[in-house]
């Protein structure tokens, strides 16, 4: 009951304007007479071909300066971009290179809500991945990497490791596994 009657004070509150005049902002009237301006919601296009849209994204990522190769993956209605950098590169540069990849792709409509990695092992995968869509293999060869990535990001912890018994493998006491 309470629950209800504090949502309907709230919602009676915001509706009269409180809000408003809590945040010490003007309200708009023809008397402050400024434009209001809203934020324009950026455009995301559905992306309808997937192969076209991955090779649209590569050349945008590899015109940015700096970038050597570019390899996308589409997936439903989400890209990943993995770039290519010269390997001497200062981290921070690396970093400055994927914020103006990043940048660019903004300006798409495709590109609005990609994910952008400059690691190399990233966007190695991202290769493989598409290389295998390529040759009609898209759920094999992206379950076979995304195993690949997750297994390289999670660690292994010794307190999870599980020691056959020695009756299954016949084993002595204190022999160590060799893995």
């Amino acid at each position: 009951m309470y629950k209800w009657l504090a949502s309907l004070i709230i919602i009676a509150a915001a509706a009269t304007g409180c809000t408003t005049a809590a945040n010490k902002e003007p309200s708009p009237s023809p008397q402050h007479n400024q434009s209001i301006r809203a934020k324009q919601s950026d455009v995301k296009k559905e992306i309808t071909d997937p192969k076209q849209v991955s090779a649209h994204l590569e050349q945008i990522a590899m015109s940015v300066n700096g970038v050597q190769n570019a390899h996308c993956v589409v997936f439903g209605n989400t890209a990943i971009v993995g770039i290519d950098v010269d390997e001497k590169l200062e981290r921070s540069r690396v970093g400055t290179i994927k914020f103006s990849v990043a940048e660019a792709l903004h300006k798409d409509p495709y590109g609005i809500d990609a994910l952008v990695s400059a690691d190399i092992d990233i966007a190695e995968r991202l290769r493989e991945i598409g290389n295998d869509i390529r040759a009609g293999n898209p759920i094999t060869g992206f379950a076979e990497e995304m195993a690949d990535i997750i297994g390289r990001i999670i660690p292994q912890l010794p307190r999870d490791i599980i020691v056959p018994d020695q009756a299954e493998t016949g084993g002595q006491d204190g022999a160590v596994a060799n893995y």
